[in-house]
């Protein structure tokens, strides 16, 4: 059976460049043989947003396409993010598995709906992801 592929989504545009690579690094670290892993900033885009913007946006929803699942960081409000999630999961039927502090009273009724599973930390994400797909 090929290896399932997880698109590591969650902000960046709106994030300090630790807060946008700190988890994917710690996510790629737990995931990494068991999966493949999507990571959008693979793709350097520094100081060429602006006249790279369509590149970025395409870029990232082929990663979407192409992921069976996605492993999100719900760790604050992001457009990206959270346009991402709603392509993955109503337009591809994609399995949509997110982390991040809140309770659920302080979710968005967006990111509940459009997210299958959201869990309190990265950790508890990685083992529901190996464990349900692993």
């Amino acid at each position: 059976m090929d290896a399932k592929k997880i698109y590591l989504c969650g902000p960046i545009m709106d994030a300090a460049e630790s807060e946008a690579k700190d988890w994917r690094t710690r996510a790629k670290e737990a995931l990494a043989g068991k999966f493949i892993l999507l990571d959008p900033l693979r793709r350097d885009f520094r100081d060429r947003e602006i006249d790279s913007a369509n590149e970025i946006v395409e870029f990232d929803l082929q990663d979407v396409r192409d992921a069976d699942i996605l492993l999100v960081n719900y760790s604050k409000p992001s457009i990206g993010t959270s346009m991402e999630v709603f392509y993955a999961s109503f337009d591809l039927g994609k399995f949509v598995i997110a982390f991040g502090p809140f309770d659920f009273a302080q979710c968005s009724p967006w990111m509940v709906r459009f997210c299958t599973k959201i869990l309190p930390s990265l950790d508890d994400a990685v083992a529901y992801i190996v464990k349900h797909f692993g």
